[in-house]
């Protein structure tokens, strides 16, 4: 039976044990990641979303200077918990980095200064919207993943070991891979609380059964 769009938007769960085997290619990864980024809506249709998907090695590298990043700033007597976190995303089988390219978002404000102080927020919730868009997708595809921040601190490693253009804005970082654990049960708040409606639509008229 085919899944709807609400059960994949279930499936989406934080995993924190990842591991390195994939029920994908590094192709279908790659090719799943950019659809999906293309197809999100945007301001103007602005595509200011950019990413850069490491795998491998080349995503180990990343959580490791990100460990030595941290190292310099967190307590020693606190950097174990760190330490461990950071080898857990380094476990995966890659790590999606998500940014927001600047230059489109200046031009945005140049071409429509009506609009100028919109733009930045505008590009966030675009930037958003892939984010989640790619880990539902992957999730979709049985592959686990989580959503790091540890930007600015990163930013200008970034930048430099992988050639990323200046006008790239980093907003956050998706560990990638296999499952390697289940979920808890989810909880959620009283609807009643997160939701208000108002009003009422008019009654469907049945449709005219046809004449034999």
């Amino acid at each position: 039976m085919t899944k709807s769009f609400i059960d994949h938007v279930k499936t989406r769960r934080t995993q924190y044990a990842l591991g390195k085997e994939l029920p994908l290619s590094q192709g279908e990864v790659t090719a799943l990641i950019q659809n999906v980024v293309k197809h999100v809506p945007s301001s103007f249709n602005s595509q200011s979303s950019r990413a850069l998907i490491l795998f491998g090695e080349e995503s180990d590298k990343f959580w490791h200077l990100t460990k030595e990043i941290l190292r310099k700033i967190v307590p020693a007597d606190a950097f174990a918990s760190t330490e461990a976190k950071m080898d857990s995303f380094a476990a995966g089988a890659g790590t999606v980095l998500f940014f927001e390219d600047q230059d489109v978002v200046k031009g945005l404000q140049e071409q429509f200064p009506l609009y100028a102080d919109a733009f930045p927020s505008f590009s966030i919730q675009s930037g958003g919207m892939a984010q989640y868009a790619v880990w539902t997708a992957l999730a979709e595809h049985g592959i686990g993943a989580s959503l790091q921040h540890y930007t600015p601190l990163v930013d200008e490693t970034v930048q430099k070991e992988w050639d990323v253009p200046t006008s790239w804005k980093l907003y956050a970082q998706m560990p990638f891979g296999g499952h390697k654990a289940g979920f808890s049960e989810k909880s959620f708040i009283d609807d009643g609380k997160r939701f208000k409606v108002f009003g009422k639509l008019a009654a469907r008229t049945p449709e005219a059964v046809p004449a034999e």
